[in-house]
C-alpha cells in the first residue's frame, strides 16, 4: 500500500517497463516514507489512440510516452503529494528518459477500513500492519 496503477501506451520492452515501476517505487518509498517491501504496481497497457490525455489548458504537450499513473493510498500531506510528483517526475526523466510534461498523477485517498491484504482481514484495523 499504496496500489500504483501505471496507464501506458504499448510498446515499452520488459525491462523498460521494470525500470519505470522501480523509478516510480523509488519515488513513493523516499515521498510517503513506506517500507521498501510494500510495492503494489499494476501496468495497463493500450494502444495508440486509446489514451487520451490532453492538457487543461497549460500548453503541455503530450507524446506517446506519456504515463498516466493513479495512486490509491491512506491520506498523505500535501509536502509529501507535492515530493511524491517531484521526485516521480525526476526518476522517470533520468531513468526512463520520459519528459515531465508525459507524466500525469492522480492521488485517490481511502480510509484504513478500505484495504484487506489477505484472509479475508482488514489489517489495519486488527492491528496487524
Amino acid at each position: 500500500m499504496p496500489l500504483l496503477r501505471f496507464d501506458l501506451v504499448v510498446g515499452r520492452t520488459p525491462d523498460q517497463l521494470r525500470t519505470l515501476l522501480d523509478a516510480a517505487h523509488t519515488a513513493m518509498v523516499e515521498a510517503f516514507a513506506v517500507p521498501d517491501s510494500d510495492r503494489y504496481q499494476v501496468v495497463h497497457q493500450h494502444a495508440p489512440g486509446e489514451l487520451v490525455l490532453h492538457d487543461t489548458g497549460l500548453g503541455i504537450e503530450r507524446t506517446d510516452d506519456v504515463v498516466l499513473l493513479q495512486v490509491t493510498s491512506r491520506p498523505r500531506g500535501r509536502a509529501a503529494k507535492e515530493r511524491f510528483y517531484a521526485l516521480l517526475v525526476e526518476n522517470l526523466a533520468r531513468d526512463c528518459g520520459i519528459k515531465t510534461s508525459d507524466v500525469v498523477v492522480s492521488v485517490v485517498e481511502s480510509g484504513d477500513d478500505d484495504w484487506s491484504f489477505g484472509h479475508g482481514r482488514a489489517q489495519f484495523l486488527t492491528g496487524e500492519l
